[in-house]
């Protein structure tokens, strides 16, 4: 499917390909109204699955929107000043550049070194995922840092791409809530990579935007989250639909939106397609997944393209509506079994040592 891919045992993950859904679905008002998932017989049944590869591909690319000039927010007052961001000793990164030598542990360092979002999803269980997310959120806390969580196990994900699977739709609550339960330090979450920009492309979602309203609220009040609800990247949606969809949902809960998950968008088209769709949503603020993306690319080919580059570090930026920079895809973890892959969320050391290569840095 279309840009991102899943991960393994806390690596990073998500794919998805589909074209953009010109209808949307009309039965729930922008953020209010629509019914919670139900919550009663929350049995999980986690499915078991590959590795995740999203990735766009619509048949048809929207139009870029040209960059506009951003307007600094003032460096006093910014709520995220002094935000550091999580560097996590325990990723497929870190393993491979324990191992390697000469310039390859230079390269492998370059990704090992630097902070990345932690994926929790439901391959390993429940029980697996509670330890792994308390974990990760406790040593990001304990080393002075920001946790960034990705929340990946809506019902029907993926439409049967890489990263097909999900809970059951009677226990997404139950999973959220008990997620929510295992973290500490007001970890920032993306929300569930191509849930809404997927709206409606495939049977098996339920009541998904449901799903996506009782999350973020769960998130919200029960650990103190920020989070960013995802939506696609620019060569997927116009910023119109981005909107729209996101209207679906709404932001009582969530703090603003995220995109380019897993994707190779340049910074300037994905910051300026951004402010576009903030200016739509009242000027809700916006992260952008950098960390492949150091070369762009055209979004036609998602699926471990060559000529990809690391993108710029992480960091949080305040400026219009963007809130940060961040690596959401693990780099050097495979999109899928395409273009020399392996499956996804696997760690594919060339692949690896091509984007820590290609880097400007």
């Amino acid at each position: 499917m279309r840009r991102k891919t899943k991960i393994v045992a806390g690596a990073a993950a998500g794919a998805l390909v589909m074209t953009v859904a010109v209808a949307l679905v009309a039965r729930s008002a922008a953020g209010a109204g629509a019914p919670t998932p139900a919550i009663s017989a929350v049995t999980m049944s986690p499915s078991p699955g590959p590795t995740t590869a999203p990735a766009l591909h619509p048949e048809e690319a929207p139009a870029l929107v040209e960059p506009a000039p951003v307007k600094p927010a003032p460096a006093a007052g910014n709520p995220l000043a002094g935000v550091v961001f999580y560097v996590n000793p325990d990723t497929q990164a870190v393993r491979a550049a324990a191992t390697a030598h000469g310039e390859a542990k230079q390269l492998l360092d370059k990704i090992a070194g630097t902070p990345q979002a932690f994926w929790v999803d439901d391959w390993n269980g429940l029980d697996s995922a509670r330890e792994e997310v308390r974990g990760y959120t406790t040593r990001a806390v304990a080393a002075g840092a920001k946790p960034v969580v990705v929340v990946y196990a809506i019902p029907g994900r993926d439409c049967g791409w890489y990263s097909q699977g999900g809970i059951e739709h009677s226990g997404y609550a139950a999973w959220v809530d008990a997620i929510a339960d295992s973290m500490v330090g007001n970890p920032w979450v993306i929300l569930e990579p191509d849930a809404l920009a997927q709206l409606g492309d495939c049977d098996g979602q339920g009541d998904r935007l449901g799903y996506l309203r009782y999350a973020a609220k769960s998130l919200t009040e029960r650990a103190g989250a920020r989070v960013y609800i995802e939506i696609g990247n620019p060569a997927w949606l116009t910023p119109g639909q981005a909107a729209a969809k996101l209207g679906l949902v709404g932001f009582e809960h969530a703090a603003g939106f995220a995109f380019n998950t897993s994707n190779f968008q340049p910074t300037d088209v994905s910051r300026a397609w951004g402010e576009a769709v903030s200016a739509e949503v009242g000027g809700k603020p916006y992260v952008i997944d950098v960390s492949r993306n150091g070369n762009g690319g055209d979004g036609a080919d998602w699926c471990n393209p060559s000529g990809r580059a690391l993108g710029e570090r992480p960091r949080v930026v305040g400026e219009g509506g963007l809130d940060a920079l961040l690596w959401v895809k693990l780099p050097g973890e495979s999109d899928g079994p395409c273009n020399g892959g392996p499956a996804a969320g696997m760690w594919w050391q060339e692949g690896a040592l091509e984007l820590a290569r290609n880097a400007h840095w």
